[in-house]
């Protein structure tokens, strides 16, 4: 940098990634700070459809977004979990969903009664404790609470990810950011201290700027090939390194949740939109070739796919520093996950949210850039221990992928947290890690990890109180589902009604 504040910013790549950045700086720098967005319409993305989680709710909020504007831009649909099936063994399925399970008694959250429960033969699967999965498994859905004593049900979004990009490129250039189309031939670095002064573009044209995203992809043209940030490959503990993409027509259910269903050497996705269902598979190269996963895709569609099954070749891990100088990278220009738990703009949010609470004003203190890249860490590590724990806790014997991944060596923070389950059915979410107590007590359930006990206050429960808590729970679940509409009717009231109208609560 030349100079010692900041009023030039540059965002190198479009995209999700791109336009989120774009419109939350547009929204929250301070006046007269310029915005430049510099594409290529001759360079694809990655993103064909996408699933959230409700966290997308702040970053929409915090925009201003209108919720049915929103939903109907993108061809939306709502999400209340994830469905695994196959994960534990061939047809089995469980879900993780948003929300409560159950509820506790006192400090005691309820997986310890609900292990207890189980000991004495009282307990039932999860999803009777679950409104989320009750009301998913029924196709059914609502907004906020139905009366102040109902339980309010999160929820998140599947939407055209495409449709998202053009939808905040709209939002953004409607208040100033600046769009220039083009390629990047060239990133100039000053040479006393290397940080980035210029991109060049095909044709000649040079932009300036004072801070630099790079959202250009897999490439990471700025943070790596530029500023060689490095890179932690995470491929001993999550080996998919290709994915494989196609939409097709509608058809089945026009379910309120994302679907994962395990395959021979991988996974598949099934997304439902409003106009489509997007669907791919993430996979192993070494146990499966191109040909293979197509077939396998294409046997299990809903309706007549929209396009040819379309490989893409990833590296799993991240950048050892996302934010290198006067660079941040976002989205795949700052590591990949592949999207088991729908993190993948979730991050990109997460990002630019920690972004704008540091926000520098001139020159970045190295102490907040330090700050900044050790929570990204924190941040992807944890979300990489969760779904390594999808993968080894299976019990599909005899496939040699899900073997290797059975008996893979772990990360020492996830053993650490398998033997807290193991020993007592204790969960500990450690500081503001993504996923909470509930998300890891249905995975484990689900993936068949067993507690070999529980936290004996839950034994000052009386078993008839026991059974009393579990059954009231149970049945005021019920209740509620039975008053919630379908989900395709309200999404068809949703989108529909006018700004003047209410929306379906």
């Amino acid at each position: 940098m030349t100079q010692d504040t900041i009023q030039r910013y540059v965002i190198a790549g479009g995209g999700t990634a791109g336009w989120m950045a774009a419109a939350a700086l547009v929204r929250f720098a301070p006046p007269g700070t310029s915005i430049t967005l510099v594409e290529s319409d001759a360079i694809g993305t990655v993103g064909v459809g996408e699933a959230t989680i409700p966290q997308i709710h702040l970053f929409n909020g915090a925009l201003g977004i209108d919720e049915a504007e929103f939903v109907r831009e993108t061809k939306g649909s709502f999400k209340l979990g994830i469905e695994f099936d196959g994960w534990r063994r061939e047809g089995e399925s469980y879900m993780h969903a948003f929300g409560n399970i159950g509820r506790g008694v006192g400090l005691l959250p309820f997986q310890h009664y609900w292990l207890r429960a189980a000991k004495l033969g009282l307990a039932k699967p999860l999803i009777r404790y679950s409104l989320n999965e009750l009301a998913a498994r029924t196709m059914r859905m609502q907004r906020g609470r139905r009366t102040p004593q109902s339980p309010e049900m999160p929820y998140a979004y599947h939407f055209d990810a495409g449709l998202y990009a053009a939808y905040l490129r709209r939002f953004s250039e409607a208040r100033g950011v600046e769009r220039k189309e083009g390629m990047i031939a060239q990133v100039e670095q000053h040479g006393d201290t290397g940080t980035i002064a210029a991109l060049s573009l095909k044709g000649g044209e040079r932009i300036e700027g004072d801070f630099f995203i790079d959202c250009t992809g897999f490439r990471g043209l700025l943070i790596e090939q530029a500023l060689d940030a490095g890179f932690d490959d995470w491929t001993h503990y999550l080996p998919c390194d290709r994915a494989m993409a196609v939409p097709c027509a509608n058809g089945g259910d026009f379910t309120p949740y994302t679907r994962s269903s395990a395959r021979k050497a991988g996974w598949q996705w099934r997304i439902p939109l409003q106009h489509r269902i997007g669907n791919g598979m993430v996979y192993s190269s070494a146990h499966l070739s191109d040909d293979e996963v197509a077939a396998t895709l294409l046997a299990h569609l809903d309706g007549e796919p929209l396009g040819d099954p379309r490989p893409i070749r990833f590296t799993t891990g991240k950048r050892r520093r996302h934010w290198q100088g006067n660079c941040l990278a976002l989205g795949l220009a700052a590591g990949f996950m592949e999207p088991l738990e729908s993190t993948s703009i979730h991050l990109i949010q997460s990002a630019i949210s920690r972004f704008l609470s540091v926000l520098p004003a001139g020159r970045p203190d190295p102490a907040i850039v330090d700050w900044f890249n050790d929570q990204a860490d924190f941040e992807w590590t944890r979300i990489r221990d969760f779904l390594v724990l999808h993968y080894t806790a299976n019990e599909r014997e005899g496939e040699p992928f899900w073997d290797a991944v059975r008996h893979m060596e772990l990360p020492d923070t996830l053993e650490a947290k398998l033997e807290n389950w193991r020993a007592s059915g204790f969960i500990h979410r450690e500081h503001e890690e993504l996923f909470t107590e509930v998300g890891w007590f249905q995975v484990l359930v689900g993936q068949g990890v067993e507690a070999r006990g529980y936290n004996p206050i839950a034994d000052t429960l009386a078993e008839e109180e026991l059974r009393q808590l579990l059954d009231g729970t149970e049945f005021a679940l019920i209740e509620e589902v039975k008053q919630m509409p379908r989900h395709l009717d309200f999404v068809q009231q949703f989108i529909n009604a006018s700004p003047q109208q209410e929306v379906p609560a």
